[in-house]
């Protein structure tokens, strides 16, 4: 088999295979193995030992903290009872016919305020399956919901998002998170309203009733008296504002010189200011949450600790087993040459280019940010080039750039969707269908009409 051969055979297979409820921890290291003996007959061990767990690693070092934190927090949401209680306020205030649109607006206001979407997952959930029990819609539509929210319009479209999906151009384009504001509002409301349409469809379709499933909600010691409306919102606004003031107040004014040194990384306080931030306000959110509803907590209190502690690690490994994946995949001689074809797609268009080879190495690697950071890093000037000759702005080169990473990456194999899953307790083929239409389909149906808006009207 050529190499391009092989990387297509091992994508297709983990995909299939994954779809088919494949443990990850198996599968993915296999696949990745299996490509290396079959494109090069190389050193299958050291690919093993040395690409593939130095990425999943990495990946867990960096962020288990968000995971274990993330899944400590929804948990603690939901044996206080605050996870109920906003759910019936939702239904109240909206009605039980918009429990979709509460799901999609809660998970895009916390990542459009800077919160992780691993963390976003984790917290929506219990308050998404309460909304789905009162509301008496099919739970399989959940995690499309939280996907359409969280992995789609704001993390790529929306002007200013702090998604790293939309930081990783700048350098390379001169923009600023802002670029090409009007395209980025008018892509992001058709991800969203058409999403939205979707999911609607679906429920009426499926008709009535959440389903059997063994999730049902932990209760705490007093739930005869459970927590106001402000209290059960509170740990939420609190994780948002306390991220934004970490992440532009406190952490920029610390001195953090030390971080130079070897000891700790040789590294400085950028890269890590995000999940600095992240880990600090959860922490003091989850402290503040335990605070306000002890009484309610106290009794169960050190079983629903150990169980989000519990519920956190399936989802890192999962993800963490696709990432060393994608490493390996990267690394192999034959993806160069995909990489190095992508620039010749599209003619003169240089959006197209762009966009294909963008959404393609999102793809096959399974992560957004790591097919962006890819095509840039080998690309980028050349695209930069290629768009001044055909005075394409930057801007526009920007936002396609961002926007293209948000299709493809949402393969069943990718890290976030496996996650998602997981959370939610579902299997791909229980709800898979719907993650694609909402995190694949339309986010590709966008970046097609925003090339075309691009090509058409130029950047506003």
């Amino acid at each position: 088999m050529t190499g391009i051969a092989v990387i297509v055979f091992a994508l297709g297979a983990l995909v299939f295979l994954a779809y088919r409820g494949v443990s990850l921890l198996l599968l993915a290291p296999v696949m990745a193995t299996l490509a290396v003996a079959l494109s090069e007959g190389g050193p299958v061990l050291a690919s093993y030992t040395q690409v593939f767990m130095h990425a999943a690693g990495g990946f867990i070092i960096q962020y288990f903290p968000l995971f274990l934190l993330g899944a400590v927090f929804g948990k603690l949401m939901e044996a206080s009872g605050s996870a109920q209680v906003l759910a019936d306020g939702i239904i109240h205030r909206l009605g039980a016919g918009r429990a979709i649109l509460a799901v999609i607006l809660s998970c895009a206001v916390m990542t459009y305020g800077g919160v992780s979407l691993f963390v976003v997952a984790f917290a929506v959930y219990p308050i998404a399956s309460a909304l789905f029990r009162q509301a008496d819609l099919p739970k399989v539509l959940i995690p499309a919901a939280i996907a359409l929210g969280a992995f789609t319009f704001t993390m790529t479209a929306l002007p200013g998002t702090p998604a790293i999906q939309n930081a990783i151009p700048m350098p390379y384009f001169g923009t600023t998170p802002y670029a090409a504001p009007g395209l980025g509002l008018l892509t992001g409301a058709v991800m969203l309203l058409l999403g939205w349409q979707w999911l609607e469809r679906r429920a009426r379709s499926l008709g009535p009733g959440y389903g059997i499933y063994d999730d049902a909600p932990q209760k705490g010691a007093q739930m005869d008296t459970p927590p106001s409306r402000a209290i059960a919102a509170l740990p939420l606004v609190l994780v948002i504002v306390l991220n934004l003031c970490f992440t532009f107040v406190i952490i920029p004014a610390l001195d953090t010189g030390y971080l130079g040194l070897p000891e700790y990384g040789a590294t400085d306080v950028g890269s890590l200011r995000g999940v600095w931030s992240i880990i600090a306000a959860l922490t003091l959110s989850s402290i503040g949450l335990v605070a306000l509803n002890f009484g309610r907590l106290r009794a169960n209190l050190t079983d629903t600790l150990d169980r989000g502690a519990a519920d956190s690690l399936k989802p890192i490994f999962n993800t963490a087993s696709l990432v060393g994946f994608g490493a390996v995949i990267a690394s192999l001689s034959a993806f160069g040459l995909i990489r190095d074809w992508v620039v010749t797609v599209g003619g003169d268009n240089p959006l197209i280019s762009l966009a294909v080879g963008t959404s393609l190495l999102a793809g096959i690697t399974g992560s957004a940010s790591g097919g962006m950071s890819i095509a840039l890093s080998t690309l980028g000037d050349t695209y930069m080039q290629m768009g001044q000759a055909a005075g394409i702005a930057p801007e526009l080169l920007h936002r396609v750039t961002a926007v293209a990473t948000g299709g493809l990456d949402a393969l069943p194999h990718n890290g976030a969707v496996i996650t998602l899953l997981t959370i939610c307790g579902l299997t791909h083929r229980q709800a898979y269908r719907d993650i694609a239409v909402v995190a694949v389909l339309i986010p590709v149906v966008a970046l097609v009409l925003l090339i075309t808006l691009g090509t058409v009207f130029g950047s506003f």
